[in-house]
């Protein structure tokens, strides 16, 4: 089975959901005897040198970026009011990456092209034009729905409207694509429920985010050290900035009032200047950490404080898979089915999510008890080579190779 697998952004280092989910997928899918080729963009918003990959990083036969500039440029975001075009999707059209794929099409039969998100989605053409390689979309969200879910939440006039406008042209690429795939990997049920709903007619799974569990180590709960809360995430992704705003503004302030030795602890990448210079009673901002594992263990409990999104959380896996407790809302917890008071604390208003830090803060000996639940929960359910034996068994299939 020869894939070539296609990302909007390099899949390491490996500090956000989407670059451990490619990158897990990927080595499980070599571990299981699948030749594995990238072609990878290189953005301005994300740029990485190739140079520093570790030796370790060896589970791509080749591995092949184009640099792309995907900014969003004032002039470019106004001239495309004019047109019927998702300015998101627009965004990660390159003629420079369209024709590094057409060479490497032509240079070697693919059985499958695998689309790591929609924004690869403007290449489909390509692929037909080039390849007889079936074609796999692995849609890590509903990606219409997160900005849908965003618009609904913002109250500012001209913005609310130009996010709509945006939204729905996204909506329409999204819809319009849904059956010019071969296969559609949706990362969870509700997700593939959601594709059906709005047309899916082609064959789909169900593949979750799975974790290289022994990169997650077991570690005891601090029960000695019960005040201690912690964020992590990409910090130029909405979702997380307008969950963490909610956080800071309605929840921590009723924690800090009843329990004013509890400390939070955030920490990502791109961190918004104004989130550095941040003066709150008990909050710790850290910026970007080199090494994500290490700082969730250092805190005893996790916050995902998610209003608008889709797909799923990695970062609740990893907190889980090491035994952190994590208390979030139901939309953060979507594709995660962990119970509410053995695995996980959900809350989903601000007095709820204030009361559940306080239950942790107060119960040190529960929070030892569902971390360890949670840890046990993710052994058994998000096993990546579990999840990637499906997807190959379900791409032999597609290829007639069983």
């Amino acid at each position: 089975m020869k894939i070539l697998q296609l990302t909007k952004k390099f899949p390491f280092p490996l500090k956000d959901g989407e670059a451990i989910a490619v990158t897990y997928l990927g080595k499980a899918l070599h571990d299981l005897g699948a030749e594995l080729s990238l072609l990878s963009m290189n953005t301005s918003k994300h740029p990485f040198n190739i140079k520093t990959l570790p030796a370790d990083f060896n589970h791509y036969k080749n591995i092949h970026l184009v640099d792309i500039d995907n900014r969003v440029k004032v002039l470019d975001a106004f001239l495309n009011l004019f047109s019927q075009k998702s300015y998101h999707i627009e965004r990660f059209v390159s003629p420079e990456f369209e024709q590094k794929l057409k060479q490497l099409l032509q240079e070697e039969d693919f059985d499958i092209v695998h689309l790591e998100t929609l924004y690869l989605a403007p290449y489909i053409e390509t692929i037909r034009k080039y390849s007889k390689a079936k074609i796999a979309m692995r849609s890590h969200n509903v990606e219409h729905e997160i900005w849908k879910r965003i618009a609904k939440n913002t109250n500012i006039g001209a913005k609310k409207w130009y996010l709509r406008l945006l939204t729905k042209r996204l909506e329409d690429f999204e819809v319009s694509n849904l059956n010019l795939y071969d296969i559609m990997v949706a990362i969870t049920e509700r997700d593939l429920g959601f594709f059906k709903s709005l047309g899916l007619k082609i064959p789909a799974i169900v593949a979750p985010i799975g974790l290289e569990l022994k990169d997650y180590p077991e570690t005891a709960q601090k029960t000695n050290n019960n005040n201690d809360f912690s964020f992590i995430g990409s910090l130029d992704w909405m979702p997380n900035i307008e969950g963490l705003k909610w956080l800071l503004d309605l929840v921590w302030p009723k924690v800090i009032e009843k329990a004013p030795e509890a400390r939070f602890h955030i920490a990502g990448r791109n961190t918004p200047d104004w989130l550095k210079e941040l003066n709150r009673p008990g909050v710790i901002v850290h910026g970007e950490v080199p090494d994500a594992v290490a700082f969730i263990c250092e805190h005893q409990t996790m916050l995902v404080p998610l209003l608008s999104g889709s797909g799923m959380r990695v970062k609740i896996l990893e907190g889980m898979a090491m035994g952190r407790l994590v208390i979030s809302t139901d939309l953060g917890l979507e594709g995660i089915p962990a119970s509410g008071g053995r695995e996980v604390l959900v809350a989903n208003k601000a007095d709820a999510f204030a009361e559940a830090i306080l239950y942790a803060y107060h119960h040190p000996k529960a929070v030892t008890e569902m971390g360890n639940a949670a840890r046990t929960f993710i052994h058994d359910h998000f096993d990546n080579k579990h999840i990637a034996k499906k997807v190959l068994n379900a791409y032999k299939n597609l290829c007639h190779k069983v």
